[in-house]
Parts: C-alpha cells; structure tokens; sequence
C-alpha cells in the first residue's frame, strides 16, 4: 500500500515535500547551536562582572561581540535553508 501511496503522487510532489523537510532541520540545527553558545556567552559575562565589577564594562563589550559573532551563524544557517530549496 505505501508503493501506491508513491506511485500515486504528482511529479515533484515527493522532492517538494523532502526539501521542506531538509529546510525545516538544517535551520532548526543553525539554530540551536547559536542559542547556546549565546547562553554560555552571556553566562560567562555575568560571571565576569559579578568576580570584577570594576571590569564590568569590559565584559559587556566583549559579551555583545560575541554575541554577533555566534548570530551570525545563524544567519549562515538561514541562508543555508534558502540555497537548499533552490
């Protein structure tokens, strides 16, 4: 019955669904990745200025810098998505 199901379908109709999917799991793994490593970012920071609070303006700069930095590896991912769908 699951050969039918295929057989039934329109051409493209498989490949369409599968690069969806393909799209949908490579910006879903882009993403994770940067969410955590902007989480240990931040965490770290907070540490940082909690030891030194003298140094604190340090850490923040240093903290958004590497805050964009790990965005823009999902925004590598988001374009990732796009060149996959063609």
């Amino acid at each position: 019955m699951h050969a039918l199901m295929l057989a039934a379908q329109n051409a493209g109709e498989l490949q369409a669904g599968l690069t969806a999917v393909g799209r949908g799991i490579v910006y879903g793994g882009a993403a994770i990745g940067p969410g955590i490593g902007i989480g240990i970012v931040v965490g770290n920071a907070i540490t940082a200025s909690a030891r030194q609070p003298e140094a604190a303006g340090a850490a923040r700069t240093t903290m958004f810098l590497g805050i964009a930095f790990t965005e823009a590896l999902a925004l590598f991912g988001f374009v990732l998505a796009f060149i996959i769908s063609g």
